[in-house]
């Protein structure tokens, strides 16, 4: 499975977080319902590590990676849970390195030059870009991709339902992150159809952009 090529596939990489292990499932069939088959279950909850295990033992067709993840230990539970693929907030060498090692698909945190060279230095193709809206949205990631000729970009905080098409037709944008499509309260209030329509609005978006 080429887990960035799913990504690219899905358009948005959803930033889920859950803080009961139990919506994990309900959640991950209501996003593929609604055309989104890539999610990153955020390490921002102690529900994270049995969440990822949940989703990738009972939703096959999903692809579960962990984000938020800011340390190697966090990366290896991931792993040994069924996450896929890690994401970062920034670039961390120690979890770059072993998820390189273990051929796991690794997209960093990169808000500058410097640590765009970093992950170059391991052969990434991909890096998230975060928050995208604080550190100059497309504007920025126009003169980035400027230097760093084949890179893409996963942008994450800032992007909408309502800038998500302009962010998508980009040359340089491999997918866009965003946990609008699956708010905290949908999830609480199990409001899974909800979920449903706004998956699938954002990928019928992404795919006519």
């Amino acid at each position: 499975m080429d887990v960035l090529a799913k990504m690219a596939e899905s358009g948005i990489v959803p930033v889920v977080v859950l803080e009961n292990a139990e919506d994990a499932v309900p959640t991950a069939k209501a996003m593929l319902a609604g055309g989104i088959c890539v999610m990153e279950i955020t390490f921002r909850t102690a529900a994270a590590a049995d969440s990822i295990r949940a989703v990738a033992k009972e939703v096959p067709d999903m692809v579960v990676g962990a984000g938020t993840v800011v340390n190697v230990e966090q990366a290896k539970l991931a792993v040994e849970c069924g996450a896929k693929f890690i994401v970062s907030p920034g670039y961390d060498e120690e979890t770059v390195v072993w998820c390189c090692e273990n051929n796991i698909p690794v997209t960093p945190g990169c808000a500058t030059p410097t640590e765009i060279m970093m992950a170059l230095k391991h052969n990434l193709k991909v890096v998230k870009f975060f928050p995208a809206n604080v550190y100059g949205g497309l504007k920025a990631l126009k003169a980035l991709s400027g230097p760093f000729v084949g890179l893409k970009f996963i942008p994450t905080g800032g992007v909408s339902q309502e800038n998500l098409a302009e962010f998508i037709v980009a040359p340089f944008i491999h997918a866009v992150g965003g946990s609008w499509i699956c708010p905290k309260a949908d999830i609480a209030a199990h409001d899974f159809e909800k979920i449903t329509r706004l998956c699938r609005l954002a990928h019928d978006t992404a795919m006519h952009a």
